[in-house]
């Protein structure tokens, strides 16, 4: 069979922003940014479930 090749990691982890000294709309562009980010991860996340239910949907053996 084929054998998949190993997917690269993201290179960091989050690294939470020192915000002690940021302005009120500074921490509010932040929040948006990172709402923003979320989104998009899960949107990623809900797309491959749905592949994924397709292919065991696709090769599910068939009942008698």
């Amino acid at each position: 069979m084929f054998e998949e090749e190993p997917r690269p990691k993201p290179a960091h982890r989050f690294q939470p922003a020192p915000l002690a000294d940021w302005a009120e709309g500074d921490l509010r562009n932040y929040i948006a940014e990172l709402s923003i980010e979320i989104a998009r991860a899960e949107a990623a996340i809900a797309a491959r479930s749905h592949q994924r239910a397709a292919a065991d949907a696709f090769f599910k053996p068939l009942k008698d």
